[in-house]
């Protein structure tokens, strides 16, 4: 197991950081920066904060479920792992929204759909979180083990009940509401885009629209499919005295499934995007520079102007990845 940790771990970082480069270096070309494009930047930065506590995850599994980086570490890195989690499915659920305005409403909603108003959603749906984890901030530190080493774990003053509310907290405010709010807008969605026809001149945008919008769809998918597990299980659980063996193994699978989906976006985003294909090449060609030479007739002299070539500034529009729960740690 710690070895396919290592792997998505390692796949998914790369990944991401390929992802947040391509969308700054179009920002940084003076491309117009677009409402899809914040979204997934902020999902890449969510998805790669939540892998780099992965290496702390593999060498507590490799030492038995000992922790030896002290308390703080703990509490950051399952705050980090509860936050991830919890931003990622807000941002699933905006862009959601982003995409049933961009289709059922799209002239209304211009002055709505700008980076600005986007930005500040990021803002608000990372405000939200960091509320929400407080009670990972007030419980998450060591618990001794019987043979001397220390756990990371959330100690919760009466575990015996609070572990249930907790559970069903997470499960709610993680999962359940974002899930059944993306269902429903998506269901409108559909609704609209099959009973409507759009005129001539808007068939082009219709197009595009719809592109993202199943690019939405997909991301969306990916992410509850491989969290689902994860929740199903942890509701199990609190219905289990002891857990057997396997219910440990498919535990454990489900983990890495949940850390895979920050894998597995960014392979999303270049399978289902032809437009981010193209982007991503230009953002990885080497700049290339001609010098162009004007002979001066007035003075004689030989003018020197450096033009850099200019780079085709494609559209690149497409949508949404988790995530965590603490699940470098377990609640006692």
């Amino acid at each position: 197991m710690p070895s396919i940790f290592g792997i998505i771990c390692f796949l998914g970082i790369i990944g991401n950081c390929i992802i947040i480069y391509t969308i700054f270096k179009k920002t940084k070309c003076r491309a117009k920066q677009t409402v899809p494009d914040i979204f997934i930047f902020n999902l890449s930065i969510v998805d790669l904060l939540f892998l780099l506590g992965m290496p702390f995850l593999i060498h507590q599994l490799l030492g038995n479920g000992s922790w030896c980086f002290g308390s703080i570490m703990c509490t950051i890195i399952t705050a980090l792992d509860t936050n991830s989690q919890i931003v990622s499915t807000y941002i699933l659920t905006a862009m959601t929204v982003d995409r049933y305005l961009a289709t059922v409403h799209p002239i209304k909603s211009t002055y709505m759909r700008t980076p600005c108003v986007a930005t500040m959603v990021i803002c608000l749906v990372w405000l939200l979180s960091l509320l929400t984890i407080i009670p990972v901030w007030m419980y998450a530190g060591l618990m001794s083990l019987k043979d001397g080493s220390v756990r990371c774990a959330l100690l919760l003053p009466n575990p015996a009940t609070d572990i249930y509310w907790y559970t069903l907290y997470q499960f709610l405010l993680a999962f359940a509401f974002p899930l059944i709010t993306i269902c429903v807008v998506y269901f409108k969605i559909l609704q609209h885009m099959s009973t409507t026809v759009a005129p001539l001149p808007q068939r082009s945008l219709r197009v595009r629209t719809k592109k993202v919008t199943r690019m939405a769809v997909a991301i969306c998918l990916a992410f509850f499919i491989c969290w689902a597990p994860y929740y199903i299980l942890q509701l199990v659980h609190l219905g289990v005295q002891r857990p057997s063996v396997a219910f440990f193994y498919a535990y454990n699978i489900a983990i890495s499934m949940g850390y895979a989906n920050s894998c597995i976006n960014p392979f999303l985003y270049v399978v289902l995007s032809q437009t981010f294909k193209r982007q991503f090449m230009v953002a990885i060609r080497p700049a290339q520079e001609q010098f162009r030479f004007n002979n001066s007739m007035t003075n004689g002299s030989v003018s020197l102007r450096l033009a850099p070539e200019s780079t085709q500034q494609s559209h690149f529009s497409r949508q949404y990845s988790q995530n965590a729960l603490p699940v470098t740690v377990a609640a006692h």
